[in-house]
């Protein structure tokens, strides 16, 4: 196949950044689940395999789908930045801009690439 655009490149680097970051708050979950004293320690362990669960698929999603430049790593991608900026809206909204203002740049920079021509025609989406 073609060589891959520098577009895809950030979108799938964006989608492995978040993934990484789901995968470590699942962790750090889990861990504060087990040393720590939970309300509900189902709901906890819930939570924790949730996010871990959450991340290892972005990042299935971005070396599997979209590094490899498969048509199928599109959708899932551009769903997680969908996702991902009203968290980050809240996030602003909440007196936590610190947290908020880089989460909704980092969403929109893979909404973008993952819209941009040279991804949507490395991907097998026609002339994009």
């Amino acid at each position: 196949m073609s060589k891959r655009p520098w577009t895809l490149i950030v979108a799938a680097a964006v989608v492995a950044l978040e993934g990484l970051v789901a995968l470590g708050l699942g962790v750090f979950a889990a861990v504060e689940a087990l040393i720590g004293k939970p309300g509900d320690m189902t709901s906890a362990l819930a939570v924790a395999a949730f996010a871990a669960l959450v991340g290892a698929g972005l990042l299935w999603v971005a070396w599997g789908g979209l590094f490899k430049m498969e048509r199928w790593g599109r959708a899932p991608g551009v769903l997680a930045q969908i996702f991902i900026a009203p968290v980050a809206v809240t996030l602003i909204r909440s007196d936590q801009p610190q947290l908020g203002i880089p989460l909704i740049v980092i969403a929109l920079a893979g909404l973008v690439t993952l819209l941009l021509p040279p991804t949507t025609r490395a991907l097998g989406y026609g002339d994009g």
